[in-house]
């Protein structure tokens, strides 16, 4: 950027080469962790659902669209996320709910695994949702707060913050009452630690990333009069 007036360009006042890219890889993320998250694995002394190999992926690609576009473009693409997971377990229950075929024997195992119980849509909904907003307004804020330097401050910071709000609320919607507590908290903090360390793992790639991203699309968003209401869809 050559100077202050180029650093802050108003979403929608352009068409971007790359947001569409972000935004798609962003949701297969989100939608691709969720039937993921179906399996509970162990990794040495870490004990998490299989989504979590790949979910944090999410964050660092909503950390990418506030600090490239700002975060009313990533409001747009938490919602997007939104009701693309709910139409998933929507389609996903309603195909279990159908009677199968005579002949095919394997309506068992697609409940055991696809099927999409309220509680599971609930707790990964509502999870998604508080964790990635909280995630992105402590990132569009620190930029200001920091006059955008240090983006590992932010980066890291909000994931920290998201994170902890996004799996302790997953976990205690979906899971408790199902596992023994001492299993219980074991997934939460195996969960977040795995999530956070991902995070930290990633910087460097972020930077690169947002670095490129940045300069291609010639913009760098600060959200100096951004309404942060997450409901507030347009505008």
């Amino acid at each position: 950027m050559n100077n202050k007036a180029n650093e802050i360009n108003l979403p929608g006042e352009k068409q971007y080469k790359y947001f569409e890219i972000i935004l798609g890889l962003f949701v297969a993320v989100l939608l691709i962790s969720n039937i993921a998250s179906t399996k509970i694995t162990q990794i040495w002394k870490f004990t998490f659902d299989g989504g979590t190999i790949i979910f944090p992926l999410s964050y660092i690609f909503g950390d990418i669209l506030t600090e490239v576009y700002g975060y009313k473009k990533a409001r747009k693409a938490i919602w997007i996320g939104f009701f693309s997971a709910f139409l998933m377990s929507l389609v996903l229950w309603l195909v279990g709910f159908l009677k199968p075929a005579e002949g095919w024997n394997l309506q068992t195992a697609y409940i055991s695994i696809l099927g999409q119980t309220p509680r599971i849509v609930g707790a990964s909904l509502a999870a998604y949702f508080a964790g990635e907003f909280t995630n992105s307004i402590i990132l569009a804020k620190l930029k200001i707060l920091t006059k955008g330097r240090w983006l590992w401050t932010r980066t890291i910071t909000s994931t920290i913050a998201g994170q902890a709000v996004d799996t302790a609320l997953f976990c205690l919607i979906a899971f408790a009452g199902l596992y023994p507590g001492r299993l219980l908290l074991s997934i939460i903090i195996s969960n977040y630690i795995f999530k956070v360390g991902l995070e930290i793992i990633m910087t460097p790639a972020t930077y690169r990333i947002v670095h490129f991203l940045k300069r291609r699309e010639g913009t760098d968003y600060y959200d100096y009069k951004t309404d942060f209401n997450p409901f507030r869809i347009r505008g």
